[in-house]
């Protein structure tokens, strides 16, 4: 199989988007239309000639543990080079410590090509990626003068622990130990568990970003203070110097990633210093999170579009069987046909989910006055759980069904289609389950600002609806309209119901929104058509019927699950579920 980055399709988006409004600000006057256009034609050529590659042979081989170092599969080492020697893990750093400091909105694009073309690979960057913007805001002056080079030039590589055996999503219940030194360091102790890129052979140094409690920290989340703990100890030149007291126990089997090394962490009085305040460390910690929030509902739009792809190449040369429309291969079947198109539709809803987050998040720091920043900020952090978790519910299911078309050849690992369901898999559970997503929108995100955001949301969604009316496409108006009045009346519901009630319905809430939004997208991506060629408008303007015509109807069903409160789910007992 072979990945073709879709960079015309990206930039479309992009500019549908309003993505061009970043270069009329300070901040980001050199993103411009044509610098976008740049940057992704490159970044294009290496997710399809260097990166992909690597994605079969790094889940057959493996990373794997050798006397205590972190050896990556062939090629990986080489692979991650090329990333970091092109600029591309610093894209969206501050030139100050080296960075091209282009917009986040550009680096989710780039990272959607990385993860489609190798996930295990691509998450090496993004967790750097999320590291500098934590130190970047919340670092000591020193801190940020000697690491953020590093980081940003990909020498370095950063991680972030948090979970322990006991303290998965309550990070509230680590148990992990910070002393004070006597020459204003710490000494960190404990075990962390489930931490990506721990530890590899690809950089100098490996950076931990570890939460863990002062001696006189309070009890829960309020008591975590943020350490910044190196892998080797820099000199006073700052390379690598002696190691720090911390190391590798074992590597995770997992379900799929195999090439990303997920590592059993244990720190034994290892030398780290303070990011941020004391009992502070959670919040700190948020900055890397959220950022990588997006990046994980980027990774699960990387995963559809490759899925996607490969499912339409198989469909496109299996001869099997007569063909609704005669013609001699499998995607002649109108239920292949189905098929393709809800996974296309589905994965550029999902995109254009994330793309919209990304720039919203760019104007909450760009923008010309504080209150559009604030209002920015406002959106992008709504938007932030709906992308991440409707995107990688997303990669999963367009993954799946790519095995479907497959047939009983995608069900066998010799296609390769496998791997993508098992890969994707996890992004639905790390950085915060998508459970954990739907809780964060509808009891903080929603109601922090009585939902005027999300009303603004929908306001938007509605007058696409007006602007397909006035186009004559009145199917697409007429759904869309109603979806749009449905997710109104769920929201006021939301608003208005027990904190039980809502969080029953949280998860039907958010895949409401995220399917009205995607009517919004595409109806207004049909209206902007006209001006492309003909073949991309019809394309265009057929997945906007299809939205409205097969999955807006969805938007109904969802409500009434939404509105169902939570006496059904907790009349449940243990006994009875596990029958």
């Amino acid at each position: 199989m072979t990945y073709q980055a879709p960079v015309a399709q990206m930039l479309r988006l992009a500019r549908q988007l309003g993505h061009d409004r970043l270069a009329e600000t300070e901040r980001f006057a050199e993103a411009t239309a044509e610098t976008r256009a740049a940057v992704l034609a490159e970044a294009a050529k290496l997710a399809e000639t260097v990166i992909a590659p690597l994605n079969r042979p790094g889940d057959l081989h493996g990373a794997r543990l050798e006397n205590g170092v972190v050896r990556l599969p062939p090629g990986f080492v080489e692979g991650y080079r090329a990333m970091a020697e092109g600029g591309w893990v610093g894209l969206s750093a501050d030139a100050e410590h080296g960075g091209m400091g282009l917009p986040h909105s550009v680096g989710v694009m780039v990272g959607e090509m990385m993860a489609s073309g190798c996930l295990s690979l691509s998450l090496c960057p993004l967790l750097s990626q999320g590291q500098i913007e934590a130190l970047q805001r919340h670092g000591a002056p020193w801190m940020k003068a000697l690491y953020l080079p590093k980081l940003t030039s990909g020498d370095w590589s950063g991680t972030m622990n948090l979970t322990e055996p006991q303290a998965g999503t309550d990070v509230g219940a680590l148990r992990s130990k910070a002393v004070p030194a006597e020459d204003g360091t710490y000494r960190i102790t404990g075990e962390k568990i489930w931490i990506s890129w721990g530890d590899h052979d690809a950089v100098e140094n490996v950076v931990h970003l570890v939460l863990a409690r002062l001696p006189d920290a309070p009890a829960g989340s309020r008591g975590i203070s943020l350490f910044l703990v190196p892998k080797f100890l820099p000199d006073a030149e700052g390379r690598p110097g002696v190691a720090n007291q911390l190391k590798v126990v074992s590597l995770e089997h997992k379900m799929g990633l195999h090439a990303s090394p997920t590592c059993v962490m244990a720190f034994e009085g290892a030398i780290g210093w303070l990011v941020g305040e004391e009992h502070r460390g959670l919040a700190c910690m948020f900055t890397m999170m959220n950022h990588a929030r997006l990046g994980v509902g980027v990774e699960g739009v990387g995963v559809a579009e490759a899925a996607l792809q490969a499912a339409v190449a198989w469909a496109t040369a299996r001869v099997q069987g007569r063909t609704d429309d005669g013609s001699p291969t499998i995607i002649g079947h109108a239920d292949v046909r189905r098929m393709l198109a809800e996974m296309a539709a589905e994965t550029r809803v999902a995109r254009a989910l994330c793309y919209d987050c990304a720039v919203s998040l760019d104007l909450a720091h760009a923008a010309d006055t504080a209150e559009e920043r604030a209002a920015e900020e406002r959106r992008g952090a709504l938007l932030t759980p709906i992308a991440k978790a409707f995107a990688t519910d997303t990669g999963i299911a367009v993954a799946n069904t790519s095995i479907q078309v497959h047939g009983g050849m995608g069900y066998c690992e010799e296609a390769g289609v496998a791997q993508y369901l098992r890969d994707a898999r996890i992004t639905a559970i790390y950085e915060g389950t998508n459970g954990v997503q739907a809780a964060d929108l509808v009891g903080r995100k929603l109601t922090g600002d009585g939902g005027a955001t999300m009303q603004a949301l929908l306001a938007a969604a509605g007058r696409t609806a007006e602007a397909a009316a006035t186009a004559g496409r009145q199917a697409e108006a007429v759904a869309l309209a109603a979806a749009v009045s449905k997710a109104e009346g769920v929201t006021r519901w939301m608003l208005e119901a027990e904190a039980r009630d809502r969080a029953a319905g949280a998860t039907p809430y958010l895949r409401l929104i995220a399917m009205t939004l995607g009517g919004h997208y595409l109806v207004q991506a049909a209206l902007e058509s006209a001006g492309e060629g003909e073949a991309a408008a019809e394309e265009t303007a057929a997945l906007a019927r299809l939205w409205c015509a097969r999955r807006l109807p969805e938007v109904h069903a969802l409500a009434q699950a939404v509105c169902a409160g939570s006496a059904d789910l907790f009349a449940l007992t243990p006994e009875t579920l596990a029958g």
